[in-house]
């Protein structure tokens, strides 16, 4: 199937969620180049094509797309001063101790397994590429949901990549 053909099939919720990314300044390029980070060591010849062809299929589950559009809107309106206080406060700050981001985050790393799981604590610990952008709060701008929630899309993908490379071994197809 091409890739247009694909788009056609994409819900509207994954269209919204897709573009909610963007509107945020993050490209599904920056996150297929999360998930080379976390594989690269372990699979050779892995391109960028293979982490972004996995991060469109995470994309495509409903689950993360809800996860996505919550995450975003919830930063969305901190930024504007929107939420009620505490509430306000402790997402404008990105409190360390709020981890609602987090739990967040996990409900989709888990839509592929335990190595995601590892795989998201690692990254999240690193910040790598677009993660020390997105954790840099000096612009202004809020993203105590979107780090984690790119964090843990890269972090599935890195895992469905994983579980891929293991079925090829097998000699199954995905």
């Amino acid at each position: 199937m091409t890739c247009l053909k694909k788009l056609e099939k994409q819900s509207e919720l994954e269209k919204e969620a897709r573009k909610m990314l963007e509107f945020r300044n993050v490209s599904l390029n920056d996150i297929a180049e999360l998930v080379f980070y976390l594989q690269a060591q372990y699979q050779d010849n892995l391109t960028m094509e293979e982490c972004l062809h996995n991060v469109n299929r995470v994309l495509s589950k409903r689950e993360v797309q809800h996860a996505v559009l919550t995450g975003i809107e919830l930063d969305i309106l901190a930024e504007k001063g929107l939420l009620s206080e505490p509430l306000q406060d402790i997402i404008h700050r990105d409190e360390g101790l709020y981890g609602i981001d987090e739990v967040i985050a996990l409900s989709i790393v888990n839509v592929y397994g335990s190595i995601g799981f590892t795989s998201y604590g690692f990254i999240d610990k690193q910040k790598p590429g677009i993660l020390k952008k997105l954790n840099d709060h000096s612009s202004g701008e809020v993203h105590t949901f979107l780090d984690d929630i790119v964090g843990a899309i890269a972090a599935a993908a890195s895992s469905r990549l994983a579980h891929a490379m293991v079925g090829d071994i097998k000699g199954i197809q995905e």
